[in-house]
C-alpha cells in the first residue's frame, strides 16, 4: 500500500511538472498583451500621428486595392503630402472580398503599399472589418460617387450576407490569418485594428437584427484566430459611441473590445472638453491609448482644439 502511494506521489509529480512545461511551452499570443507589454510596445514608437487613408481615386477599399484599380504612383503622390505634413501612421481598410477574389494580389499590393509608405518614414495600422456604410459589398468595379454624399460608396466587411449568417463566419478565418501571417513579423505595420465601429446601426441603410451580437462573434473568432499567430503588433479595436466612463456602462461587446484589446482605441468626433473627458475615462486600463477618428468642424473637433490635447496626453492621433 505504501509502495502504491509512493508510486501514485511520483506520478503526481510527474503530472505537475510536464503540466508546467506545457504551460511555459504555450505562445504567450495566445494571451493578450500584458499591461506592461503594450505600454513597452508604445514607448518605442514615435507619436502615432496621421490619418485614416484612403487614396482620391477611390470611392471605397475594394477600389483602392483591386488590381485594375490599384495606382501606386498615385499612392505615392499622396503618401508624400502626408509625409510632409509630418505623419508617422496611417490607418488603412482593407476587406474579405479581396482575399476571396485575389489572396497573392492583395498580398503582393499590400507588400508595395508598405514599401513607399516606409520609404516616407510613415507605418501602418491595417482595419480588416469594417462595420460602417454599405452593407452589401460587391466586389469589381464600383459605381461612382454620389456628389457630396459623406463616404458615399464605402462598404461594410464583411457584408451582410457573412455577418447575418452564423454558419458561414468561419470562411473569414483564412482571410484574417492568412492577412496577418503575412506581415505578422513586418515592422512596417505598426497595429491590427480588427472591427471599425463594428456595432454601428448605420440607420440609411436596413439594420441587421441583432448585429450587436453578431459582430461580438465574429470579432470573437478574429481575437481567436490571431492570438496563436503571435504577431509583432498589437490588437485593437475602437469603441466609438456610447458612455465608457466604468465597467457597469459598458455593454457587451464594449467590454469585451476594451478587455480584448492590447492597446486601447476609440472615436471621437466631439469638442476638446469631450475628447479629454474620453481620455480620462480610458485611462483606468492602463494601457496606451489611440484616437483612430477625429475631426468634424461643424461638430466642433477641429485640429487646432484637439491634436494639442492629443499630443500632450501622449494619444495617437488619427484625423
Amino acid at each position: 500500500m505504501q509502495r502504491t502511494r509512493g508510486a501514485a506521489a511520483r506520478l503526481a509529480a510527474v503530472a505537475l511538472a510536464a503540466a508546467a512545461v506545457l504551460a511555459l511551452l504555450q505562445p504567450a499570443a495566445a494571451q493578450r498583451w500584458t499591461e506592461e507589454r503594450a505600454n513597452a510596445w508604445y514607448a518605442s514608437q514615435p507619436w502615432l500621428v496621421g490619418a485614416n487613408y484612403a487614396p482620391a481615386y477611390a470611392v471605397n477599399q475594394l477600389e483602392m486595392w483591386q488590381p485594375d484599380t490599384f495606382n501606386l504612383t498615385a499612392i505615392g503622390r499622396e503618401l508624400a503630402l502626408a509625409q510632409d505634413l509630418g505623419f508617422t501612421s496611417l490607418r488603412v481598410f482593407l476587406h474579405d472580398l479581396l482575399w476571396r477574389d485575389d489572396a497573392a494580389g492583395l498580398l503582393a499590393r499590400m507588400d508595395q503599399f508598405l514599401g513607399v509608405a516606409s520609404a516616407r518614414g510613415i507605418g501602418i495600422m491595417f482595419v480588416l472589418f469594417d462595420g460602417v456604410w454599405d452593407p452589401y459589398p460587391v466586389a469589381g468595379p464600383q459605381p461612382a460617387p454620389v456628389p457630396n454624399v459623406h463616404n458615399s460608396r464605402w462598404v461594410q466587411g464583411p457584408g451582410h450576407d457573412i455577418l447575418a449568417d452564423p454558419t458561414r463566419h468561419d470562411e473569414l478565418e483564412a482571410y484574417v490569418v492568412g492577412v496577418v501571417s503575412r506581415f505578422r513579423n513586418d515592422s512596417r505595420v505598426q497595429v491590427w485594428d480588427l472591427y471599425n465601429e463594428p456595432d454601428n446601426p448605420v440607420p440609411m441603410y436596413k439594420i441587421l437584427p441583432g448585429k450587436s451580437k453578431r459582430v461580438l462573434e465574429v470579432l470573437e473568432k478574429a481575437f481567436a484566430w490571431i492570438r496563436p499567430l503571435d504577431p509583432i503588433q498589437p490588437l485593437t479595436t475602437g469603441v466609438w459611441s456610447g458612455n465608457w466612463s466604468s465597467d457597469d456602462r459598458l455593454t457587451e461587446l464594449w467590454r469585451f473590445q476594451l478587455s480584448n484589446s492590447d492597446v486601447i482605441s476609440f472615436h471621437n468626433y466631439g469638442e476638446p472638453s469631450e475628447i479629454a473627458q474620453r481620455i480620462r475615462d480610458l485611462r483606468r486600463f492602463n494601457r496606451p491609448i489611440l484616437c483612430t477618428e477625429y475631426m468634424a468642424r461643424s461638430a466642433g473637433s477641429t485640429f487646432e482644439g484637439v491634436l494639442p490635447i492629443l499630443a500632450a496626453e501622449s494619444v495617437g492621433a488619427y484625423n
